[in-house]
């Protein structure tokens, strides 16, 4: 291909120079300045006797510029000639696609907000709780397993037992409460101190149904603003808690159910408190006679070991005191005609005692009576008419197991009405009674009372215009008293 260009050009170049060389020929007074020279060019030289010889090669031309690609064959003549249509040329690549945006540079993750460590005193909560926790060798509850990490007033699944508020003293979140009721822990020892000492935001304390043993460190300096104490049913030992007396506080103390000795000492009864728990314990000696000081709505000194007389003080508690529950101990004496006071009290029960002398009259003036038993005693002498006309209909009155010798006509009507039980006395007339041996026996040596006047003095204006003769009496259910309820121990 490049060969017969070559030719081409040389053939091109010929007919340019004869054409000149025909032009001088013709036009001999014009000159054609070929190289520069001022002379007229001489005659061409003759060739004719040489022989043929090659031409001068013929200095290579710059290569043209390729030329556009031919358009495709239209025909089928074309596509006979004796050369191929060359091939086309590759399609021109695709465009690349256009760049995707720079990635931007990945940002620093943003640094999570610091864990605010745990208040110092939730710190020490914790360790105190721990090294409570490994004086406990019994466990049925596996309880403690829950006592790990520092996730403590964050998770309530986590440290059972334990729960949060905010305190009055700062606005705060601290441990609260402490509720172990019927965890049955154990250790050897098990005691308060090990856990209390890191824990002096406490408003209340409810560990019963455990095995503490020891002091129980709760005074002012230590958890000042401890409003309920719940130790009942453990096995506290030694006399009444002295930490408790300092409490200011304290508005519930059940003590109940432990193996508290010696006398219960006259600074209880000046505390503020609402519910005042000393049942079943081997509390003794006498009752303090500021008795009557205590702001207490239930109080019960049942089962334990308090002798004396009950003290003539009790009738300055006529506005607060609702239940009392004296029964199995050992008080003898006449019974105090303050008793009658009592007028918002709802339940007083001074059973199996060595109570003994006539009932005062003066109890015909506990108008919101409805439980008071005072059987199991040594009481003489006539039940008062005023007290079995008293008001309430609910009234269950029972005196069964003394010594009394007389009834009148409206105590008779309660008896009908199985409302009064004066079983195993010495009503002659009456069915289930002692017999004759055994009330003469006692007549012989019964006790007299220092101030038998008191007996019949009566504090209240009792009226008599309606007897429980002159309307049915409807019978309706009461609710277990709630000093009742603490006779028993707690049931999971």
């Amino acid at each position: 291909m490049q060969c017969t260009r070559a030719k081409s050009i040389v053939f091109s170049l010929t007919q340019i120079l004869i054409f000149f060389i025909s032009f001088s020929t013709l036009h001999p007074s014009q000159f054609i300045i070929i190289g520069g020279g001022i002379f007229p060019p001489n005659s061409p030289p003759d060739y004719s006797d040489c022989p043929d010889c090659p031409q001068p090669p013929e200095p290579e031309p710059e290569p043209p510029a390729c030329p556009p690609p031919p358009p495709p064959p239209t025909s089928t003549t074309a596509s006979s000639s004796s050369h191929p249509p060359p091939k086309p040329p590759p399609p021109p690549p695709p465009h690349p696609p256009p760049k995707p945006p720079p990635v931007p540079a990945p940002q620093p993750p943003t640094p999570s907000a610091p864990i605010s460590p745990l208040p110092l005193e939730l710190q020490m909560a914790i360790k105190a709780i721990q090294r409570f926790k490994a004086t406990i060798t019994y466990d049925p509850l596996n309880i403690r397993k829950t006592w790990t990490g520092n996730k403590i007033c964050k998770d309530s699944s986590t440290y059972k037992g334990f729960i949060c508020d905010t305190t009055i003293r700062d606005n705060k979140v601290r441990i609260a409460i402490v509720d172990f009721t019927f965890y049955n822990f154990n250790g050897e020892p098990l005691q308060l101190s090990n856990l209390l000492d890191g824990l002096p935001d406490l408003i209340s304390l409810h560990v019963n149904s455990n095995n503490f043993t020891g002091e129980v460190p709760i005074g002012p300096t230590k958890i000042p603003s401890l409003f309920e104490l719940d130790l009942s049913n453990n096995k506290l030992k030694g006399e009444f808690p002295r930490t408790i007396l300092t409490s200011k506080n304290l508005t519930f103390v059940d003590l109940r159910f432990n193996e508290l000795t010696g006398q219960i000492p006259p600074e209880v009864f000046a505390l503020d408190l609402d519910v005042l728990f000393l049942n079943n314990n081997q509390f003794e000696g006498n009752v303090p006679e500021n008795l009557g000081k205590t702001p207490v709505l239930y109080l019960t000194l049942a089962n334990n070991k308090l002798q004396g007389q009950i003290p003539k003080s009790i009738g300055q508690a006529s506005n607060t005191l609702l239940e009392v529950l004296l029964l199995n101990n050992r008080f003898s004496g006449c019974l105090p005609y303050e008793i009658g006071l009592l007028k918002k009290a709802t339940l007083f029960d001074a059973s199996v005692n060595y109570l003994t002398g006539p009932i005062p009259r003066s109890f015909g003036c506990l108008e919101n009576m409805v439980i008071l038993n005072l059987s199991h005693n040594q009481l003489y002498g006539t039940v008062p008419e005023s007290l079995c006309r008293l008001k309430n209909r609910n009234l269950n009155l029972t005196l069964k197991f003394n010594y009394l010798t007389q009834v009148g006509p409206e105590c008779r009507k309660l008896i009908k009405n199985r409302d009064l039980d004066v079983s195993m006395n010495c009503i002659l007339d009456l069915p289930s009674q002692r017999s004759a041996k055994d009330c003469a026996a006692f007549f012989l040596k019964q006790e007299t009372c220092a101030d038998l006047k008191s007996m019949n003095y009566v504090p209240c204006k009792i009226d008599y215009s309606d007897s429980p003769e002159d309307s049915p009496v409807e019978r309706k259910l009461v609710a277990q008293p709630r000093s009742y309820a603490a006779l028993q121990k707690h049931q999971p």
